[in-house]
């Protein structure tokens, strides 16, 4: 209600009690569920439609207002999970328990490698960013082969953790090493076949590979001064989030599967109004110039972004209403995500939420539903992508959701 849902009600009615009929004896968090308060807050942002679509966007957000008719925006998402820690569990696993694969490793045990000299699934992480922690679950091939795992690039000189040799070692006698201990490997899978263990023997040629494809993948030097332009001044320091939304398109050039950017800092239980504002100066203008630079290169056609978080936030504050100072609690029951490229229907919105913000009005779209479209995007029919594990066959969306038709182009 900030960004994308403009609901000019909350305005309206800003400092007033939100309405039992709207509530509806919904579950709070223990964070204002003792409240004995709860007035609406109305957006502090003004909103304005752009595009052919006619798409709202918060003023903090000019950049994406420019690309709206790139954009499918899903405004009815939702979830079970108030809390992060199983919500966010959720939305990259399917399940809010820890221990299942997450979406990279299932498109990575699904579809395979197109560039055998990088991983199928990276993982970036914006630097120096505090809030919610992110662990590296998020992110695992839970009961998958280890291979599936998403490999997380850092800034520094070092992109990926223990890849360099150790000072003496060549690249012939790591070959020799690795020659050596694969012919150990073999002997022990013909006396007992173990699929960890040629996961291992993955891993190790894998990051043999690494070490002369990381550097080129991963150094920016050869992009031209307009592209950092685009994406920003930030985009020349590296780890943050516009430097890897530009490795994030090198990387996609190079045929990698699955590429996720975390940048944490969302949760504004208070002082949203300036807290929001920073957010969006780190993220909106790369956001947008990812999305161009990928259409500039034909790759948008065959690329599937997506943008958006675990939850929404609430239509009221937590704790007292300070003037123009205020924050939002978790709000399961609907929040916005949005999707460009890779075969979803540009310049629409999908979805409606009532007045308040609150409930979902129209076409409702579940965690699941969200993950089951997103994999008949790529190709997968999300029913068939299982996996056998202590006698069950498990999959990313469990027993659950519907491909979400209406949005595909």
């Amino acid at each position: 209600m900030d960004l994308f849902d403009y609901k000019p009600v909350l305005n309206e009615m800003h400092g007033q009690q939100l309405p039992d009929a709207v509530r509806q004896g919904q579950r709070l968090t223990g964070m204002s569920g003792n409240q004995s308060s709860l007035p609406l807050v109305g957006s502090p942002f003004k909103f304005a439609q752009h595009g052919e679509s006619g798409a709202w966007v918060s003023e903090l957000l000019p950049h994406t207002a420019k690309i709206v008719d790139e954009l499918c925006f899903v405004k009815s998402m939702h979830t079970e999970a108030i809390n992060h820690g199983p919500a966010v569990t959720h939305v990259q696993t399917g399940s809010q328990f820890p221990g299942r694969p997450s979406i990279g490793a299932w498109l990575s045990y699904g579809l395979g490698s197109d560039n055998d000299n990088l991983p199928s699934f990276v993982v970036m992480v914006t630097k120096d960013k505090g809030g919610q922690p992110l662990v590296s679950r998020l992110w695992g091939n839970g009961f998958l082969p280890s291979q599936h795992q998403g490999v997380r690039f850092r800034s520094g000189d070092d992109p990926v953790l223990y890849l360099s040799d150790p000072a003496g070692i060549d690249v012939e006698s790591k070959r020799m090493m690795l020659d050596s201990l694969e012919e150990l490997h073999r002997q022990q899978l013909s006396a007992a076949p173990d699929t960890r263990i040629e996961a291992r023997i993955a891993q190790y040629e894998l990051a043999f590979r690494m070490q002369s494809s990381i550097p080129d993948a991963t150094d920016l030097s050869d992009e031209p001064e307009y592209v950092f332009k685009e994406y920003g001044e930030d985009s020349r320091n590296p780890g943050s989030y516009a430097a890897n939304c530009l490795l994030a398109r090198r990387l996609a050039e190079r045929d990698v599967r699955f590429i996720q950017l975390y940048h944490q800092g969302w949760d504004h239980h208070g002082n949203l109004p300036a807290s929001i504002r920073r957010q969006c100066r780190e993220t909106d203008q790369a956001s947008a110039a990812l999305i161009h630079d990928l259409k500039r290169r034909g790759l948008l056609d065959d690329t599937l972004v997506v943008w958006g978080g675990e939850f929404g936030r609430t239509n009221y504050c937590q704790g007292k209403l300070d003037g123009d100072n205020f924050g939002r609690d978790h709000h399961p029951r609907c929040f916005t995500m949005w999707m460009a490229g890779g075969g979803v229907k540009g310049g629409m919105s999908h979805g409606v939420t009532d007045p308040f913000c609150y409930n979902i009005a129209e076409s409702p779209v579940h965690v699941h539903d969200f993950q089951a479209t997103l994999l008949h995007l790529l190709g997968i029919d999300h029913e068939r992508l299982t996996f056998k594990y202590q006698g069950r066959r498990f999959r990313l969306t469990d027993v659950h959701g519907q491909v979400v038709r209406e949005i595909l182009a």
